[in-house]
């Protein structure tokens, strides 16, 4: 076996790899806006208000990431979680700024886990997942 089909091989796994790790970063988003873990939201340290957009726009993310995370009901929460990123990027970065360069419109982040999203909500969460494991009880 050639080391480009062992490595093409590792795909399914790779794909939950990808799924963990970014739902991982994805919820340090929320926990900053919820929880100001690690750190608060720029510029003060705090937190969202509550009720605000921006609130449940953390909440999302830290309930949504940790779907995402163990990999549970992640077709309809990647779809979802997609959603919210678009709106994150035409509303907070093109719509702040008036630029439609994401690097400097500072929505490199919203527009990349927007299309991971949109991916994952396509392919499913891979091997290593709630969803693989319960279909296989199935």
């Amino acid at each position: 076996m050639s080391i480009v089909s062992k490595w093409s091989s590792l795909a399914p796994q790779l794909l939950s790899v990808l799924r963990i790790v970014a739902a991982l970063m994805f919820m340090l988003a929320g926990t900053m806006k919820i929880f100001a873990f690690p750190a608060g939201m720029p510029p003060d340290g705090g937190t969202a208000a509550f009720g605000t957009q921006i609130w449940f726009g953390g909440w999302l993310e830290v309930v949504g990431g940790a779907l995402m995370l163990v990999g549970l009901f992640t077709r309809p929460v990647a779809f979802v979680l997609s959603g919210e990123m678009a709106v994150a990027y035409w509303q907070f970065h093109f719509g702040a700024s008036g630029n439609w360069w994401p690097t400097i419109n500072g929505g490199v982040a919203a527009a990349l886990y927007c299309f991971v999203w949109l991916y994952f909500s396509a392919a499913g969460a891979g091997l290593w997942s709630l969803d693989a494991a319960l279909r296989r009880k199935a």
